[in-house]
């Protein structure tokens, strides 16, 4: 009588470990899941910032260099001091 209930013991000890292993491991798996779609998630908002970064940053070129064409037409057509006299750099932004 001693030896079966040692052995029913055993297995379920053998069980229950296998069970708290098998919902440990679900657990992990589920998690690794939810991580993989969040890194897919994020990845495609850096990669969409990263393009409208890009689009930024030649718009702001590109009205840098209408900023200045337009001010050397002012300076051509009022007869001001010329293009060496003037920076666009020396100018003091609007939020001093």
């Amino acid at each position: 009588m001693n030896g079966n209930t040692q052995r029913s013991d055993s297995t379920m000890t053998n069980d229950n470990t296998l069970d708290r292993l098998e919902k440990r491991l679900e657990a992990l798996e589920s998690r690794l899941a939810y991580q993989e779609h969040w890194l897919d998630t994020l990845d495609q908002a850096v990669a969409g910032q990263e393009r409208r970064l890009t689009q930024l940053e030649r718009l702001s070129e590109l009205l840098q260099l209408r900023i200045r064409e337009q001010h050397q037409l002012l300076q051509t057509q009022s007869g001001g001091p010329g293009e060496e006299d003037y920076r666009l750099e020396d100018e003091i932004p609007p939020h001093y």
